[in-house]
């Protein structure tokens, strides 16, 4: 297959670690122009930097996914930048798993912040652009737990769900443009995610199941570069992987 990831501008969301650092390094070897978002601006820098220092185009650009006007600077930032957008990934996300019992609100909050409403300010900052292109793809990132409602994870798995629903959505909707959509839902992949969990005996507990069956996160990033190196006729919509040893 010729690599048609060469030359694209692809914006990241989640940036700084885990799937959307694995995600930059190997499209931006694939010869893709990164655009990188996330809070934490010094980690952005030294991956951008990395990346430049090899050879390749990457900009850090901090941003917040809960502020519609940040997601919006990181891609016009790329357009100025670079004349367009072909791939919006829209990757940030928590997980502070909790039983409702313990009713975590302000978690329950954060995650349909970052979760929900980030995905949302990604298509918003996005869409317009590719519309004017005739072309674009947007990316969201879903999990198992949007297939599959997690044991003390409602809200998490919720969220989840409601990525996979509004994507399909924006699917039967951009067809006028010829814009692809494509969720990835990962299972077990060795990130920070679990350091969002706030409550002790959970994160212990998850902890424990990451450290028994978690995949590197460049099984992430394969995944969504099979999806985006596509020919253009060719809309991968779904992708859904565990680590062949997870169970749940």
């Amino acid at each position: 297959m010729s690599n048609t990831i060469q030359g694209k501008v692809i914006v990241i969301t989640g940036a700084s670690s885990g799937l959307g650092q694995a995600a930059a390094r190997l499209l931006s070897a694939q010869g893709a122009r990164v655009v990188l978002g996330a809070r934490r601006i010094e980690r952005l820098q030294q991956l951008a930097g990395e990346l430049n220092h090899a050879g390749q185009r990457a900009l850090a650009v901090a941003t917040d996914v809960t502020v519609l006007d940040d997601v919006k600077n990181l891609v016009d930032t790329a357009v100025q930048t670079f004349g367009r957008i072909d791939v919006m990934v829209n990757n940030a996300g928590l997980m502070p798993l909790s039983a409702l019992e313990r009713l975590k609100v302000d978690d329950w909050d954060r995650m349909i912040d970052v979760n929900l409403k980030g995905v949302l300010y990604g298509i918003a900052a996005a869409l317009p652009h590719m519309q004017r292109q005739m072309s674009g793809h947007v990316v969201n990132v879903s999990s198992v737990a949007g297939h599959k409602v997690m044991f003390n994870g409602a809200v998490y798995s919720a969220t989840k769900h409601a990525v996979r629903a509004l994507s399909e959505g924006l699917r039967q909707e951009v067809k006028p443009w010829n814009i692809r959509t494509t969720i990835v839902s990962p299972g077990a992949v060795d990130t920070e995610l679990p350091g969002s969990i706030t409550e002790p005996d959970m994160a212990r507990g998850m902890q424990d199941f990451y450290q028994a069956n978690a995949i590197p996160a460049e099984s992430f990033a394969r995944a969504l570069a099979f999806a985006i190196d596509q020919p253009d006729d060719m809309d991968v919509n779904e992708i859904l992987f565990r680590p062949t040893r997870q169970v749940p």
